[in-house]
């Protein structure tokens, strides 16, 4: 098997070390810069001939720019004779927008699959990617091998330890963190419990429970993928203290935390918002490095 090497792309150049000294292997720097007139400028420093090269890269706030930059890489890496290329997406932007609910919207995630495969990624790696309607379907059908990692062990152990969380229950602010409940659950050997969400619009939501709620005295571990205005997670905040909860902790492996999202989660009553390193912020207590690890090792 060729060697392996780990690059980060700009967004995500701390993790990308962590996961190549995780898996004590080499790590190659790449120089990035913009010119003038806002071009990304791209230089690998290092020998990939032969190798198989693993690019993280993750997508958040600016992601077309983290896009254009990642197929900028993958090319030249492709170019200059890498045997493989794996790309690492902590977070994966655009996987929302993989349904046409209107005449002539875009599927956004159908055309950045294609674009990735396209420009010579072999496989892909993402973590606790939102993907509820068409998504695994489109992605079969392009034929990239793609595998979806999670998060929710690591912060449910995280907020399990640093909060000392007693007789605790896992919530589910709606169907789709169902999954990502269940997990959290069962790595603190809790039980879990769902709330249903109707979206009104991209930024507004109204969430219920989906039966009567007895969390009278429970502390109440509140997980999602993606915090990204806060109003879901304000949502099931506000419902779990109404149905009795004696503390809530919020958690999240995506903390995107636009429109003072952070402040609008803790003023609605949680203790606090834990969320990982996908997206940096004040809040990216736990690191997936760990996860990411794991699942590269076979090619180490």
């Amino acid at each position: 098997m060729a060697s392996l090497a780990i690059l980060g792309g700009s967004s995500s150049q701390p993790l990308a070390y962590r996961i190549a000294k995780g898996l004590r292997t080499e790590y190659i720097r790449i120089e990035t810069r913009k010119f003038p007139d806002g071009e990304k400028y791209a230089r690998i420093h290092g020998n990939v001939e032969g190798k198989s090269i693993v690019l993280v890269q993750s997508m958040y706030h600016r992601p077309d720019e983290y896009l254009m930059e990642y197929f900028l890489i993958v090319d030249t890496l492709k170019d200059l004779g890498a045997k493989k290329v794996i790309g690492v997406i902590p977070y994966f932007a655009y996987a929302r927008q993989d349904h046409r609910f209107n005449p002539g919207e875009i599927l956004s995630l159908k055309t950045v699959f294609k674009l990735i495969k396209d420009v010579g990624t072999d496989e892909l790696y993402v973590i606790d990617m939102h993907r509820h309607r068409m998504g695994d379907e489109l992605m079969k059908s392009i034929g990239l091998p793609t595998h979806n990692l999670t998060a929710m062990r690591l912060l449910g152990r995280y907020a399990l330890d640093r909060f000392r969380l007693e007789d605790p229950v896992v919530l589910g602010p709606d169907e789709e963190a169902e999954q990502w409940a269940r997990i959290a659950a069962e790595e603190i050997g809790a039980e879990y419990v769902c709330l249903v969400k109707r979206r009104i619009s991209d930024r507004e939501v109204e969430t219920r429970p989906r039966r009567e709620l007895d969390l009278r005295g429970k502390d109440v571990l509140i997980v999602d993928d993606i915090v990204s205005t806060g109003g879901t997670m304000v949502n099931a905040v506000t419902i779990a203290l109404k149905q009795g909860a004696k503390r809530v902790i919020a958690a999240c492996t995506h903390p995107i935390l636009v429109e003072n999202a952070l402040v609008k989660v803790l003023e609605a009553g949680a203790e606090a918002l834990i969320g990982t390193d996908t997206v940096p912020s004040p809040i990216s207590y736990v690191s997936v490095a760990p996860v990411i690890i794991d699942a590269l090792r076979h090619l180490a």
